[in-house]
């Protein structure tokens, strides 16, 4: 079990606290007590789960671009942060083919700033940087890769996350290493659960289908991902950000899904929550080949589990239950800091 009496009092800065898992993240640690500053662009999303909680009321919360590295740099040299958990991306595959400029921008040259800032500011003994499972070559095998397996993402996206895992690794290689900072990443699979609400993602789009009594428009059913509720990776960056603290041993390259259970097909996904719903809901096949998307992919966890002892909490129809859950106290217009709250504690 995770112990979060550890992160009491300490100085946690989130880049990208603004969006999604920032939000569930930052709700976690704001609980646990930790000092916790975000730093992010505004909410990507109206509405967003940031504000609709009122989290800009309850932490350090600082309106910028990890794009702008002189901005960054004040913000680290003013808040002195010890752990150091990263989060700001452009997360969208088809979003990252209509910008890619914007999309490496950020997502590479940001976390090079973020690296830079943690090799000025010794005050940092724990820093984690948060890819995802599209950073491998993905040969559509039906076995989960491995950290060692070769990084090469396809679109933009997933390729500007390779490189984000590339830029991490020169830093360890020729600057952390010899600091008294420790350092990973984690690349988690896809994340679903209450208060998403991107374009262009499933659980969202079946969510506000759902709200509008519509059918769910499907495009790509049959491709097979690791689904998670968003606790899962949040319970596993903090685990490892907590460990590496306290022993830089635990550094190092994490992937974070899963069981192979709960690697579904999207079309089962959208049925799971279907029968959640309820109400008669129905998802209608529009396959779309308009921009390339990987048809499986699976992620190898052993690492995790055998390091930290770390296992899948939910099923991924536990998942989907959680998130209807959620949106239905949303659509009620009741209490869904309640929600969060209790869906935490039950985790």
């Amino acid at each position: 079990m995770l112990d979060l009496e550890f992160y009491k009092n300490k100085k946690v800065l989130i880049t990208g606290h603004t969006g999604f898992k920032g939000a569930w993240l930052s709700r976690i640690l704001y609980r646990a007590g930790a000092k916790v500053t975000g730093y992010s662009l505004k909410p990507p999303t109206v509405p967003n789960l940031y504000e609709l909680i009122s989290l800009d009321k309850k932490l350090n919360s600082i309106e910028g671009d990890i794009r702008d590295i002189h901005h960054l740099k004040r913000v680290f040299e003013e808040i002195q942060p010890e752990i150091v958990l990263h989060l700001a991306a452009q997360p969208i595959v088809i979003d990252s083919y209509k910008d890619p400029v914007y999309t490496y921008e950020t997502n590479v040259m940001g976390t090079v700033n973020v690296c830079e800032c943690v090799r000025q500011n010794p005050c940092v003994r724990s820093f984690l940087n948060v890819t995802t499972d599209k950073v491998y070559h993905n040969n559509e095998w039906e076995w989960g890769y491995r950290e060692c397996d070769p990084l090469d993402g396809y679109d933009p996206y997933s390729n500007s996350k390779s490189c984000s895992e590339l830029v991490t690794h020169s830093y360890i290689n020729s600057f952390f290493d010899h600091m008294d900072v420790a350092v990973s990443t984690a690349r988690a699979g896809n994340v679903i659960g209450g208060g998403d609400f991107a374009n262009n993602r499933i659980i969202p789009d079946c969510v506000r289908a759902a709200l509008k009594e519509e059918d769910i428009i499907v495009r790509n059913p049959y491709s097979t991902r690791p689904y998670q509720h968003v606790l899962e990776p949040l319970a596993a960056y903090l685990m490892i950000a907590k460990e590496q603290y306290k022993d830089k041993k635990y550094s190092g390259f994490y992937n974070v899904g899963p069981d192979d259970c709960d690697c579904i097909s999207t079309g089962e996904l959208v049925e799971l929550f279907c029968n959640a719903w309820g109400n008669e809901l129905r998802w209608i096949d529009k396959s779309t080949e308009n921009f390339h998307e990987a048809n499986f992919l699976k992620l190898d966890c052993s690492k995790m589990k055998s390091t930290f002892g770390w296992h899948p909490r939910w099923h991924v129809a536990e998942a989907v239950k959680y998130t209807v859950e959620w949106a239905k106290r949303y659509r009620d217009k009741n209490d869904i800091v309640a929600c969060m709250d209790r869906q935490i504690d039950i985790f």
